[in-house]
């Protein structure tokens, strides 16, 4: 089962592979969990197919999958000796936080491993199944076409965007009423959509390795950005673009225990050493206009880069139309995140603040990965046409 409380895409079953299946399944329960490492499950089984032990990965630092699978197989007092493992993710084969998976699994007997992906971790990617051949383990990996790898690379979609690309998998979620709009004329935006759709929202907040909003929210909402309304292990990190530092000592998003990032273009030594004194780390990247002279606002794309050598996956945007039409503008965006309300309030504040397009052809092409009512309102999961293909 996914965590209580979560209503999200990418685990659906069907293959026929039922160990296959129940691994995704128990990677599922890893969801909210094991940030910044993949989410990954493993089931071993008996040449008759019954499961010996099953497992998912653990917070970061602890236990993967497998080692979880093969505990769980003692506990139960069976041997593994001969069996099969069937795992979401190749077994890594490298010294991280923890030791190599590959070699747990051939020094406990394990005969052959099915696994639905390659691990893009450069560390990785295909070491963990030489070692594991080299050892006389029997090894399949599932085709990328197959239904279990696709699902798979969706639970980990952040994860395969940070090795692959260096940057984050960027979700901007936006709630608004049908006409589009986020707020009022007069900025009131509390609450356009349902109770079940914030639920829902914070269930999406819980799966990024961080949270990410503009200063123009900050100082109007005062905003916590946290995860509250869904039960969690861990509080996502939070980013704040920040370009003058104008973010308020006693803005109530401090929270202990939490990470906090803060952008700026425009250096502010006394300020940045009081938030630093919060616990936030100031992060100085000023961005330029395309004659070379500064822009006063914050590189957005080299944030990007900055965060994915800061090991965020998911990175989960909640900002106004500004912030919101710059990733737009820049390209940065992968995905909306997009709950409809049905109402309509005529002039407001946008959804994203872009252009003006001068021929339909530039406009930001989609595809609708989902569609579905949550409580009274329209949830809409719209992808970038072509971000995932890497």
């Amino acid at each position: 089962m996914v965590p209580k409380g979560i209503n999200q895409e990418g685990l659906k079953w069907g293959a026929p592979d039922v160990e296959g299946e129940t691994a995704l399944q128990l990677a599922g329960r890893s969801l909210y969990l094991t940030s910044p490492n993949p989410r990954v499950g493993c089931v071993l089984t008996a040449t008759d197919g019954t499961i010996l032990g099953q497992g998912h990965t653990q917070r970061a630092g602890g236990p993967h999958a497998e080692i979880m699978a093969l505990r769980d197989a003692a506990e139960r007092g069976h041997s593994v000796v001969g069996a099969t493992a069937y795992v979401t993710l190749e077994p890594c084969s490298h010294h991280g936080r923890t030791g190599p998976c590959c070699d747990a699994l051939v020094q406990a007997g394990i005969k052959k491993v099915v696994a639905t992906n390659t691990d893009p971790n450069p560390l990785v990617s295909g070491q963990g199944f030489a070692r594991l051949r080299a050892a006389g383990v029997e090894v399949d990996v599932l085709p990328p076409e197959h239904p279990l790898a696709i699902q798979s690379r969706e639970l980990n979609i952040g994860f395969f965007s940070r090795m692959v690309r260096k940057t984050p998998w960027v979700r901007m979620k936006v709630a608004a009423t049908l006409d589009g709009k986020t707020a009022l004329a007069n900025g009131v935006s509390q609450w356009i959509t349902s109770p079940e759709a914030r639920t829902d929202g914070h269930a999406w907040r819980a799966r990024a390795c961080a949270v990410l909003t503009g200063i123009g929210t900050v100082l109007q909402d005062r905003p916590r950005l946290d995860v509250r309304l869904v039960e969690t292990p861990r509080q996502p990190h939070l980013v704040i673009v920040d370009s003058n530092l104008e973010t308020p000592l006693d803005a109530p998003l401090f929270i202990a225990g939490r990470a906090v990032f803060i952008y700026a273009a425009a250096q502010n030594d006394a300020k940045s050493t009081a938030l630093q004194a919060l616990g936030a780390t100031v992060i100085y990247l000023p961005g330029t206009k395309p004659d070379g002279s500064p822009s006063g606002k914050v590189d957005l794309a080299a944030m990007l880069r900055d965060l994915g050598q800061r090991e965020i996956n998911e990175l989960h945007l909640e900002a106004g139309h500004k912030l919101n039409g710059s990733f737009i503008r820049e390209g940065l965006v992968d995905e909306l995140l997009v709950y409809l309300a049905p109402k309509m309030v005529g002039m407001g504040a946008d959804m994203a603040s872009f252009g003006p397009l001068t021929e339909l052809s530039q406009a930001l092409p989609l595809t609708f990965k989902s569609t579905g009512m949550v409580g009274p309102d329209l949830r809409i999961v719209a992808r970038v046409t072509g971000r995932d293909d890497f």
